[in-house]
């Protein structure tokens, strides 16, 4: 074989220190006068030592990497068999490089070869071919088995070495280390092989490698199915082993299969034999990456109830069901944020940390660093005349003052509307609220849009368009999932969702809303369970969905209601003398309010006289306040429950199923 250029550039330069180190030597027992002059002639780099008066000459010609161009002139012979030992290494690399690149290749073919000849054997099986007329293949495939296998242990036999063996020296294992099983490595073309998502698995003649965690196991007298789930798809893959065609590493690694093991199996991709799938892996090698004790796996093969799911939220991912739920969050997340881009929205982080009380219900989680596990050195408030006070002074706080974890960015996001005209937060929100119910949960995620120059109907406008859209794009790309939920949780899950992207949504006022519901009630007020309605109620669940799915079969918008039951900034209507606000909540079967909104209140004087009745403190919103003096415009918003839309999506009944490590009271478990 041809050295290559690196190889030959290498060896240039190991052959000139070899022979400047020789020259060295030689003139401390000056034995040497001068290199030939034919090795600097032929065009070589000359390196000259000066040392006691004599000069050295060594060459660096090109064929001096075959050891034909070094001839030394008056060398003692000590010199002369360090030159020649020297130069024999430097071949001696050459040699150990050009074979472990031959061994290689060959290691390499043979593996092709074996694939082949394994495949080959599996179709003259299936075509009912004798044993006697199968017994020559299998022989030529055992062969090759073989002589792979001496291959591979040549290779990983040590090449012979000149140099003096190291002292062994013993190292003391990390105090950390976690003992563990030995993970068996691919080999040859097996090992760099690309590896393919089973979501995106179609038929190929490339070698491509499945990575994933083990459902089920089939094993029979000649082959073993495996069906293998990545978290990409629903259905994951089947991987068939047959056995002849496996190296003897494989073989051992099926017996060691267990639900939950993550695995690594390489073969190609092709059409499937049976029925329930269109593809499959028809895999030359396998191995564990990571065991799964059987005996202690929290998931057994059988259905677990979604409650048992949540005590061990650190596996349940691995269920179909929460792992459909989790495709189509990240679905539904992507194109959240797809919509509003397109339609020129920015995208505000606002902080979590805050002094607003955004919903004015106190209904906050408190932020501190103060020491609450000792009371005593709790600093204590005082008045003017520094008599103690009942509560802490949270003005030695971290922040100064009392904060809070927020229960909405959208105050910080009427501050960015108000200079970049549309804009939307994304994020998680946090509420205190002692509530138990399968609608709520104290970390939630919230998408909030704020458009400047926008009405209430605007704000309408805009999220119908959006939830059309995302759910669309749900629709679209998640048809295994939503397959899934409609066949075990809910059978009309893939209409109803149909029906919203498709029927425009109704817009009904809260005053009409009313007498629709006590026209109901009054036929049997024994099927509600709240059936008190009047102008001023606060819609239940019960009235919502009834409205959404029995009324209206579709989502309906309620919009203005009692100023009441709605938040401050809710601007008043005029056309009632404001008794109403300009509010809206949408209101979709099987989950009731979905998105809430309303136009802002642009208004100073309306708006700071509204936070006084409510005992809000008008210096802590200073800031806000002053987006009312400098360059007020009429603005809108809303804010979307993003659980809650998973909910409605996926057909579940129960929001802490709707979010990775659910957070509710008396759990923060994970």
């Amino acid at each position: 074989m041809v050295p290559t250029k690196a190889q030959r550039n290498w060896t240039k330069k190991m052959a000139s220190r070899a022979c400047l180190a020789a020259a060295v030597a030689a003139s401390s027992s000056r034995g040497v006068s001068a290199f030939s002059r034919s090795g600097v002639a032929a065009g070589g780099r000359a390196l000259s030592t000066i040392n006691g008066g004599s000069t050295f000459v060594a060459s660096s010609h090109p064929t001096a990497v075959a050891g034909t161009s070094f001839s030394l002139a008056s060398f003692g012979n000590s010199n002369r068999i360090a030159s020649r030992a020297s130069v024999n290494s430097i071949q001696l690399h050459m040699s150990s490089t050009e074979a472990d690149a031959t061994k290689s290749e060959e290691i390499s073919t043979v593996e092709s070869q074996i694939a082949a000849k394994g495949l080959e054997v599996r179709a003259l099986k299936e075509n009912g071919i004798t044993k006697p007329e199968l017994a020559p293949h299998i022989q030529e495939l055992l062969a090759l088995k073989a002589k792979l296998e001496e291959l591979t242990t040549e290779k990983a036999s040590p090449a012979p070495s000149s140099a003096p063996p190291k002292k062994e020296t013993k190292k003391n294992p990390p105090t950390n280390a976690i003992k563990s099983s030995p993970v068996a490595e691919l080999s040859g073309s097996a090992a760099s092989a690309r590896r393919v998502k089973t979501v995106n698995a179609q038929v190929s003649d490339e070698q491509v490698s499945i990575k994933g965690w083990v459902r089920t196991v089939r094993k029979q007298k000649t082959l073993a199915f495996v069906e293998v789930n990545d978290g990409s798809s629903m259905s994951g893959i089947q991987c068939v082993l047959p056995f002849d065609g496996l190296d003897e590493v494989s073989l051992k690694e099926i017996d060691k299969l267990t639900t939950g093991c993550s695995i690594n199996a390489v073969g190609q991709i092709i059409e499937s034999q049976g029925g329930k799938q269109s593809v499959e892996l028809s895999a030359t090698s396998l191995r564990i990456v990571g065991t799964c004790p059987g005996e202690t796996y929290p998931l057994a093969k059988k259905r677990h109830s979604l409650e048992y799911l949540r005590t061990i939220a650190h596996l349940r991912p691995r269920t179909n069901t929460i792992a459909a739920v989790s495709r189509v969050r990240s679905t539904l997340a992507g194109s959240v944020h797809a919509f509003f881009q397109k339609e020129g929205f920015n995208y505000v982080q606002t902080p979590l940390i805050t002094a607003s009380d955004c919903e004015g219900a106190g209904e906050m989680f408190r932020v501190t660093t103060l020491d609450t596990d000792n009371v005593d050195s709790l600093p204590r408030a005082k008045d003017e005349d520094g008599k103690t006070l009942p509560g802490v002074d949270y003005g030695e706080d971290f922040f100064g003052k009392a904060a809070f974890l927020t229960v909405s960015g959208q105050l910080g996001g009427e501050t960015y509307a108000s200079a970049l005209g549309d804009v939307y937060t994304f994020g998680p929100t946090f509420r205190a609220e002692n509530s138990q119910t399968a609608r709520h949960l104290a970390e939630f995620w919230m998408v909030e849009p704020e458009m400047a120059f926008a009405d209430l109907t605007s704000a309408m406008d805009n999220a119908e368009a959006m939830l059309k859209s995302v759910v669309g794009v749900v629709l679209d790309e998640c048809d295994e999932d939503l397959t899934f939920f409609a066949k075990f949780v809910d059978k009309g899950l893939k209409e109803r969702l149909n029906k919203l992207v498709n029927k425009p949504f109704v817009r009904l006022p809260y005053r009409d809303a009313i007498g629709y519901l006590q026209e109901e009630i009054a036929k049997d007020p024994s099927k509600w369970q709240f059936p008190e309605v009047e102008f001023g109620t606060d819609l239940s669940t019960e009235h919502e969905r009834w409205l959404a799915e029995t009324k209206f079969e579709s989502a309906v918008f309620v919009y203005n209601y009692p100023k009441s039951i709605k938040a401050f900034y809710m601007r008043d209507n005029d056309e009632d003398g404001g008794e109403t606000v300009n509010a809206m909540d949408l209101l979709v079967p099987g989950v009731g309010e979905l998105v809430g909104g309303s136009q802002r209140e642009e208004r100073l004087d309306v708006l700071v006289e509204k936070m006084e009745e409510l005992g809000l403190d008008v210096e802590d919103y200073w800031w806000y306040l002053d987006l009312r003096r400098f360059g007020s415009v009429p603005h809108s918003g809303y804010g979307l429950g993003f659980e809650r839309l998973v909910t409605y999506v996926c057909g579940i009944e129960n929001i802490r199923d709707a979010i990775a490590y659910p957070r509710y009271p008396g759990n923060a478990e994970f």
